[in-house]
């Protein structure tokens, strides 16, 4: 059987210390859930299983369309959600494997 634990890219910061790049992918996954904005962000694509349109998260944010897709960029930057072009729209889903690495880490 195959648990969580198996598939971690880097052990616990108790078991040994990161390297420079595991340290740098991280760092950028920490900055941009460090953003309120982006963090609130993330929790509203991750609760709809199928992905979220980007014209349906201006209202729930309550900012501007622009400042959104900043906010969407950032997180797929950071590796957090893969986007996806359907016609004009494009639709935003949680990476799979989007904060296994980060909870990994922290996780004592």
């Amino acid at each position: 059987m195959t648990t969580p634990t198996d598939t971690r890219c880097c052990p616990p910061v108790t078991e040994a210390a990161l390297d420079e790049e595991a340290a740098q992918r991280l760092a950028g996954v920490f900055a941009a859930l460090g953003d309120p904005v982006r963090l609130r962000l993330f929790s509203l694509i991750a609760s709809r299983p199928d992905g979220s349109c980007a014209c349906d998260l201006v209202g729930p944010l309550g900012r501007s369309q622009p400042t959104v897709s900043h906010h969407l960029r950032a997180l797929h930057e950071a590796g957090l959600v893969d986007r996806e072009r359907q016609g004009r729209w494009i639709w935003y889903s949680v990476h799979p494997e989007a904060l296994l690495e980060a909870a990994t880490l922290i996780n004592c």
